[in-house]
Protein backbone atom coordinates (compact mmCIF):
# COMPACT_ATOMS: atom_id res chain seq x y z
CA UNK A 1 0.00 0.00 0.00
CA UNK A 2 1.43 3.54 -0.58
CA UNK A 3 1.13 5.36 2.30
CA UNK A 4 1.33 8.93 3.07
CA UNK A 5 4.81 8.75 4.78
CA UNK A 6 3.58 11.67 7.58
CA UNK A 7 1.14 8.76 8.47
CA UNK A 8 3.54 6.19 9.49
CA UNK A 9 5.66 8.49 11.50
CA UNK A 10 8.21 10.02 9.35
CA UNK A 11 8.11 14.16 10.30
CA UNK A 12 7.20 15.72 7.01
CA UNK A 13 3.98 17.81 7.10
CA UNK A 14 4.46 21.38 6.05
CA UNK A 15 5.44 22.68 9.48
CA UNK A 16 8.33 19.40 10.52
CA UNK A 17 5.98 17.07 12.25
CA UNK A 18 4.36 13.82 12.03
CA UNK A 19 0.74 12.84 11.54
CA UNK A 20 1.36 8.87 12.90
CA UNK A 21 -1.57 6.90 12.71
CA UNK A 22 -1.24 3.53 14.83
CA UNK A 23 -4.36 2.55 14.21
CA UNK A 24 -3.96 2.40 10.44
CA UNK A 25 -0.37 0.51 11.18
CA UNK A 26 -2.17 -1.87 13.09
CA UNK A 27 -4.43 -2.33 10.76
CA UNK A 28 -2.04 -2.73 7.78
CA UNK A 29 0.12 -5.30 10.20
CA UNK A 30 -3.43 -7.38 10.31
CA UNK A 31 -3.65 -7.53 6.66
CA UNK A 32 0.11 -8.69 6.19
CA UNK A 33 0.05 -5.45 4.22
CA UNK A 34 3.42 -3.33 3.66
CA UNK A 35 3.59 0.29 3.93
CA UNK A 36 5.15 2.12 1.05
CA UNK A 37 6.46 5.25 2.80
CA UNK A 38 5.44 8.52 0.32
CA UNK A 39 5.42 12.24 0.96
CA UNK A 40 4.19 13.82 -2.68
CA UNK A 41 5.74 17.26 -1.47
CA UNK A 42 8.95 16.18 -0.65
CA UNK A 43 9.51 13.98 -3.63
CA UNK A 44 8.82 17.01 -5.56
CA UNK A 45 11.42 18.78 -4.01
CA UNK A 46 9.95 21.13 -1.46
CA UNK A 47 11.84 21.17 2.14
CA UNK A 48 10.76 20.45 5.31
CA UNK A 49 9.00 22.54 7.21
CA UNK A 50 7.77 24.44 4.10
CA UNK A 51 5.33 27.21 3.84
CA UNK A 52 1.30 26.18 3.92
CA UNK A 53 -0.23 25.76 0.57
CA UNK A 54 -3.32 25.75 -1.24
CA UNK A 55 -5.03 24.83 -4.54
CA UNK A 56 -5.76 28.52 -6.21
CA UNK A 57 -8.12 29.34 -9.38
CA UNK A 58 -9.94 25.99 -9.21
CA UNK A 59 -9.57 22.24 -8.16
CA UNK A 60 -6.54 19.92 -8.49
CA UNK A 61 -8.18 18.30 -11.42
CA UNK A 62 -7.83 21.63 -13.47
CA UNK A 63 -4.27 22.02 -11.53
CA UNK A 64 -3.91 18.56 -13.61
CA UNK A 65 -4.51 19.92 -16.81
CA UNK A 66 -3.06 22.98 -15.97
CA UNK A 67 -5.98 25.25 -15.93
CA UNK A 68 -5.34 26.44 -11.64
CA UNK A 69 -2.50 27.09 -9.41
CA UNK A 70 -0.62 25.49 -5.53
CA UNK A 71 0.39 28.05 -3.93
CA UNK A 72 2.22 29.24 -0.85
CA UNK A 73 0.05 31.84 1.45
CA UNK A 74 2.82 34.08 0.00
CA UNK A 75 1.86 33.58 -3.68
CA UNK A 76 4.43 31.10 -5.03
CA UNK A 77 3.59 29.17 -7.70
CA UNK A 78 4.75 25.56 -6.62
CA UNK A 79 2.61 23.49 -8.76
CA UNK A 80 5.64 22.36 -10.45
CA UNK A 81 6.42 20.49 -7.14
CA UNK A 82 3.16 19.28 -6.53
CA UNK A 83 2.64 17.82 -9.88
CA UNK A 84 6.02 16.33 -9.94
CA UNK A 85 5.31 14.81 -6.38
CA UNK A 86 2.09 13.40 -7.78
CA UNK A 87 3.77 11.53 -10.76
CA UNK A 88 6.15 10.36 -8.60
CA UNK A 89 3.24 8.84 -6.45
CA UNK A 90 1.75 7.14 -9.44
CA UNK A 91 5.19 5.95 -10.72
CA UNK A 92 5.82 4.68 -6.92
CA UNK A 93 2.27 2.52 -7.65
CA UNK A 94 3.36 1.36 -11.22
CA UNK A 95 6.38 0.03 -10.10
CA UNK A 96 5.09 -1.85 -7.03
CA UNK A 97 2.07 -2.78 -8.74
CA UNK A 98 0.47 -1.41 -6.15
CA UNK A 99 -3.94 -0.39 -6.27
CA UNK A 100 -4.75 0.89 -3.05
CA UNK A 101 -3.36 4.24 -1.11
CA UNK A 102 -3.96 5.76 2.22
CA UNK A 103 -3.45 9.12 2.11
CA UNK A 104 -3.78 12.18 4.91
CA UNK A 105 -6.70 14.18 4.54
CA UNK A 106 -6.93 17.84 4.38
CA UNK A 107 -3.51 18.50 2.25
CA UNK A 108 -3.45 19.86 -1.23
CA UNK A 109 -1.09 16.85 -2.21
CA UNK A 110 -3.25 13.76 -0.27
CA UNK A 111 -6.59 14.91 0.94
CA UNK A 112 -9.34 12.55 -0.90
CA UNK A 113 -12.37 13.92 0.41
CA UNK A 114 -11.44 17.17 1.61
CA UNK A 115 -8.18 19.72 0.71
CA UNK A 116 -7.10 23.31 1.23
CA UNK A 117 -8.24 25.85 -2.17
CA UNK A 118 -8.33 29.79 -1.93
CA UNK A 119 -7.01 29.11 1.20
CA UNK A 120 -10.27 27.43 3.36
CA UNK A 121 -10.93 23.83 3.77
CA UNK A 122 -12.70 22.73 0.71
CA UNK A 123 -14.53 19.25 -0.40
CA UNK A 124 -12.02 17.68 -3.02
CA UNK A 125 -9.42 15.72 -3.61
CA UNK A 126 -5.48 17.27 -3.65
CA UNK A 127 -3.43 16.80 -6.75
CA UNK A 128 -1.65 13.85 -5.75
CA UNK A 129 -4.95 11.75 -4.64
CA UNK A 130 -6.89 13.24 -8.04
CA UNK A 131 -3.79 11.74 -10.19
CA UNK A 132 -4.20 8.55 -8.53
CA UNK A 133 -7.95 8.54 -8.99
CA UNK A 134 -6.98 9.12 -12.42
CA UNK A 135 -4.69 6.07 -12.97
CA UNK A 136 -7.39 3.59 -11.15
CA UNK A 137 -5.54 3.14 -7.94
CA UNK A 138 -8.10 3.12 -4.96
CA UNK A 139 -7.24 5.97 -2.43
CA UNK A 140 -8.63 6.21 0.82
CA UNK A 141 -8.49 9.07 2.88
CA UNK A 142 -7.21 8.94 6.62
CA UNK A 143 -7.07 11.92 9.12
CA UNK A 144 -4.30 10.67 10.99
CA UNK A 145 -3.09 10.83 14.77
CA UNK A 146 -4.90 7.94 15.60
CA UNK A 147 -3.98 5.67 18.54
Amino acid sequence: MLVSACLIGRYCRYDGRTNEDRVLERELEREHQRAVPFCPEEHGGLGTPRPPASIHGGDAHAVLDGRAQVRSDSGADLSPAFLAGARGALEVCREHGIRRAYLKERSPSCGVRNTHADGELVPGPGVTSALLARAGIDVRGIEGRRD
